[in-house]
């Protein structure tokens, strides 16, 4: 999901309200220094999202017949591949035979 700039920025003053909520939290730098590693951080996960899906739509248009995109099988084979890379990188536990 591709995020605005704006919406980041949103994100992390978020995330810095949450973190002066906690008790468990003590913050030694400044916050301005921290919510831009947040927003660094946030911006990170989303390219990596990005390579993900790029990855994704190149397995599924490698098929040997072509799968229009917007189709229920497409769909289907997006989220499979999708997972199947979120749990190659530890994201998604590992899961069994469903039942």
């Amino acid at each position: 999901m591709k995020l605005t700039h704006e919406k980041v920025i949103q994100l992390s003053h978020r995330v810095m309200a949450a973190f002066d909520e906690l008790d468990e939290i003590e913050i030694f730098d400044e916050p301005n220094n921290i919510r831009q590693e947040i927003v660094k951080a946030i911006n990170d996960l989303l390219h990596e999202e990005e390579k993900i899906d790029e990855g994704v739509r190149q397995r599924i248009t490698s098929q040997k017949r072509t799968i229009p995109e917007g189709g229920a099988e497409w769909d289907i084979l997006y989220r499979k591949y999708y997972s199947d890379e979120l749990r190659k990188l530890g994201i998604l536990p590992a899961t069994g035979p469903r039942t």
